[in-house]
């Protein structure tokens, strides 16, 4: 079993593995006093002033106790930051990491507005965001209650937020962002006289993008995207459409 998930780990694309076994490995030292959720929140003045520059990386790190949050967060995170690595950027590491950094950085700037001290529930929602408007045909099951298809799941996200009794500006937050990456990396170079504003450095194509593809990649299936009973994703066509789609 346990070299089962061994493969299973190293299985994983690079990005996908490198966040989550660092939300994983902040939290376990949470957990075990090695260090306080005081010492990795998103404080500016203790990141300006005291020059505590880790807190800019680490508040994305922490989803607070081990317990139903972190989980969720969790599932949601892996399951769809490894989709988008698998799928529409398959291949372009170095976008992907330039995407990890814009997302990050807009949302350093909005959190020095408003009361939040840990962003890590913001950006999975966005990773949420933009795998769900670039996969908008596929049909999906939210607990077996709902049927709708994918564009709608951060909606719905933040709609079980409600009932949860968490605050909306998380997922508020996530979704502007993603929607500001997907409206300037997908659909306004698509426009008249429209061209592609964000452009992947060169030394991080050099950095990520200098490996050849691995003959014996595993990609994730896409046929439960959003892990258990929630989010799951029906069977599509190769261009995102369903038979029932092709009809219409």
């Amino acid at each position: 079993m346990a070299q089962t998930f061994q493969q299973e780990y190293m299985q994983m694309p690079p990005m996908t593995r490198t966040y989550t076994t660092a939300c994983v490995l902040t939290t376990l030292a949470v957990q075990l006093d090695v260090v306080t959720p005081f010492q990795i929140y998103f404080n500016p003045e203790l990141i300006f002033k005291h020059y505590q520059v880790w807190r800019l990386v680490t508040n994305f790190l922490y989803f607070g106790p081990i317990g139903f949050n972190f989980l969720f967060n969790l599932i949601f995170t892996y399951r769809y930051c490894r989709m988008l690595e698998e799928g529409s950027f398959r291949g372009k590491t170095a976008d992907f990491f330039f995407m990890f950094i814009f997302g990050g950085t807009l949302m350093i700037i909005v959190a020095l507005f408003v009361n939040l001290v840990f962003l890590g529930s913001a950006f999975t929602i966005m990773l949420v965001y933009i795998w769900s408007r670039r996969n908008q045909y596929v049909r999906m099951n939210f607990f077996g209650l709902m049927n709708f298809q994918a564009p709608y799941l951060p909606w719905v996200l933040l709609g079980f937020s409600l009932l949860l009794g968490n605050s909306v500006l998380v997922d508020l937050m996530g979704i502007s962002v993603g929607h500001i990456y997907y409206f300037l990396e997908n659909v306004f170079p698509q426009q008249p006289g429209g061209f592609r504003i964000l452009k992947t450095p060169g030394f991080l194509k050099s950095i990520f993008d200098g490996n050849e593809e691995d003959p014996n990649y595993n990609p994730l299936p896409e046929e439960r995207p959003g892990g258990f009973d929630w989010g799951e994703g029906q069977q599509v066509g190769g261009d995102g459409r369903d038979e029932r789609d092709h009809q219409d």
